[in-house]
């Protein structure tokens, strides 16, 4: 079983060693950027079912040298990768705050981790925190302790074995958003057109197709 180095492990399930039994079967890892303490998540997704694989942080306290934090990242990104073999990567998107060095650092961190996961050919999606916090309390301004109780819930894990760090529950609440969202997430090379998508989905559209304004002749 693999630990990655500067990383303290809140959980550790079920790796992802053999192929996917179910058609429908995905690994979403979900990472929750920082140059100081970065929380990653693994989640998979199969037969309608969620479970966790992974949770934890990769710490980078002890590393002074900026650069060399970024190094870090991409390195236990990859191994990370390389361990569970996510199919996709659910990461926070950047903020602005009152701190301008802060969101530059941030960005940082995101840009690393993304660049590893294109590296391994995995496919992006970004969410803000607000939407991840709808998407797990029903409310776009709840704490991260109040993310993090409701994943115990969701997931039926004791709030002891969630670990101290809320950078990883916030990992997985950015895996489990995704989780949720995706089904809603219509790739354009399924559909050429909206009318082929509406047809294709009558229950999820309302109000149908507006028909278009009749030409109008010039005087």
């Amino acid at each position: 079983m693999f630990i990655p180095k500067s990383s303290y492990l809140c959980i550790m399930q079920n790796d992802r060693t053999d192929k996917p039994a179910h058609s429908d079967d995905l690994v979403i890892m979900g990472i929750d950027p920082g140059t100081v303490v970065m929380g990653y998540s693994f989640v998979r997704s199969s037969g309608g079912k969620l479970e966790i694989l992974a949770m934890g942080v990769i710490d980078l306290r002890k590393c002074t040298d900026i650069y060399l934090k970024l190094g870090r990242i991409h390195e236990n990104m990859l191994r990370l990768i390389d361990s569970f073999h996510p199919d996709e990567l659910a990461i926070e998107s950047p903020f602005y705050g009152k701190n301008i060095q802060t969101a530059i650092k941030l960005g940082r961190a995101q840009g690393v981790a993304i660049a590893a996961a294109i590296e391994r050919d995995l496919t992006v999606h970004e969410y803000p925190p607000t939407k991840v916090k709808q998407a797990i309390t029903g409310n776009g301004s709840a704490s991260k302790e109040q993310v993090a109780g409701m994943l115990s819930k969701i997931f039926k894990i004791d709030k002891d074995s969630m670990g101290p760090f809320l950078d990883a529950t916030d990992a997985l609440a950015l895996a489990y958003c995704h989780h949720t969202q995706r089904r809603t997430i219509v790739s354009a090379r399924e559909y050429s057109t909206w009318s082929a998508f509406v047809k294709s989905n009558p229950g999820r559209v309302t109000g149908g197709i507006p028909a278009r304004a009749p030409k109008t002749q010039k005087p």
